[in-house]
């Protein structure tokens, strides 16, 4: 997806709302000026070019090489980018806080949740933080599309889609979503040892300290090391 997608992604609606997002996590984590930040999941780096260009020191990992060098195009400098596997990051105690972002993303991976929200802590000093998002098995049900199917027995989300490039190309995909509740979300997290702090649902350029419903696609979970 990244190779055929390359900038285009960007150009998508779910990424508009970065600056929205940014500001909204500053304040929910407490970052203090000159934090380090990881940003598991990069992608192209939005989140982590806005974070540096707002005086933080991130780190942006992805398992995509494209997306990593776009990431790297015009970075900040206080923003690097390193092609890595979130199922086994390699930090130990190092970031002040750690984030997931961008919607459906944290549950792409079928099966290794668990994986990369234990490794997301580990990256994590004691006493810092971690947010991440994750799609609202509320929603994806109440709101399934045609040509959608969710899986009850396993929360998997499955859609085909046409994704057009720069070049205005446009390629099938098949994507399966792994949504959760809020419950399965604080489950998990006590299962890594990661201290709840809040759940809130959100949307693409709407964080907000709203109480879980039934009404946006997104749950954005702020925990504690």
């Amino acid at each position: 997806m990244a190779r055929h997608l390359g900038r285009a992604y960007l150009r998508y609606s779910f990424t508009q709302g970065t600056a929205q997002e940014v500001a909204f996590l500053v304040d929910a984590l407490a970052l203090r000026p000159g934090a380090r930040v990881l940003d598991v999941g990069c992608g192209p780096g939005r989140h982590a070019h806005a974070l540096a260009e707002a005086g933080y020191r991130v780190v942006g990992v992805d398992i995509s090489e494209e997306f990593i060098e776009l990431a790297r195009e015009g970075a900040p400098p206080s923003a690097t980018f390193v092609r890595a596997d979130a199922r086994d990051l390699a930090y130990d105690a190092e970031f002040d806080a750690v984030l997931s972002l961008c919607q459906g993303g944290f549950g792409l991976l079928q099966g290794s949740d668990d994986a990369v929200l234990a490794g997301m802590r580990r990256a994590a000093r004691p006493g810092g933080r971690i947010a991440l998002t994750a799609i609202s098995a509320y929603f994806a049900i109440r709101f399934l599309e045609q040509g959608e199917e969710f899986d009850a027995a396993s929360g998997v989300l499955h859609e085909r889609t046409g994704l057009r490039n720069e070049e205005g190309e446009t390629a099938e995909f098949d994507l399966w979503t792994t949504c959760f509740t809020p419950r399965e979300l604080r489950l998990m997290a006590a299962r890594v040892g990661l201290e709840v702090e809040d759940i809130w649902s959100v949307g693409p350029g709407d964080y907000a300290r709203r109480a879980p419903d039934l009404d946006h696609p997104e749950l954005l979970l702020i925990g504690r090391v």
